[in-house]
C-alpha cells in the first residue's frame, strides 16, 4: 500500500518536472532578450530538473530498495549550478551592455552598481 503511494508520488513529480521543463523550453523560445531567457532557464529548468531527479530517486528507493548516489549528486549539482549559471550569464550580458527589450521599463542593476567597479 505505502509502496504504491510513494510510486504514485514519484510519477507525479516526474510529470511535473517534465511539464516545468517544457515550459522553460517554451520560455527560452518566446522571451525577447537574454535577461528574460536566462531567468526562464535558471528558474524553471532548475525546478523541472530537480523534480525529475527527485521523482526518479524516490522511485528507485521504493521499487529496487537502494539509494542511488548519482541522483543525489545530480540533485545537488543542479541546485547549485542552475541559478548560478543564469546569474553569471545575465551579469556578463549586462557588463558587455547587451540591450534590453523595448518593453523593459526599469534598470535596477544600474543603481546597485553605480559605486562599484565592473
Amino acid at each position: 500500500m505505502i509502496e504504491t503511494i510513494i510510486i504514485s508520488i514519484s510519477i507525479i513529480l516526474i510529470m511535473i518536472g517534465a511539464l516545468i521543463s517544457a515550459v522553460a523550453a517554451i520560455g527560452l523560445l518566446r522571451l525577447e532578450d537574454v535577461y528574460s531567457r536566462a531567468h526562464a532557464a535558471g528558474k524553471a529548468s532548475t525546478l523541472g530538473a530537480m523534480s525529475l531527479l527527485f521523482g526518479a530517486f524516490l522511485y528507485f528507493i521504493v521499487k529496487d530498495g537502494y539509494t542511488n548516489m548519482q541522483l543525489i549528486i545530480g540533485i545537488i549539482f543542479v541546485l547549485i549550478t542552475g541559478p548560478l549559471s543564469s546569474h553569471m550569464i545575465m551579469k556578463a550580458a549586462y557588463n558587455i551592455k547587451t540591450p534590453y527589450s523595448k518593453n523593459t521599463k526599469l534598470d535596477e542593476i544600474k543603481d546597485d552598481l553605480k559605486d562599484k567597479k565592473l
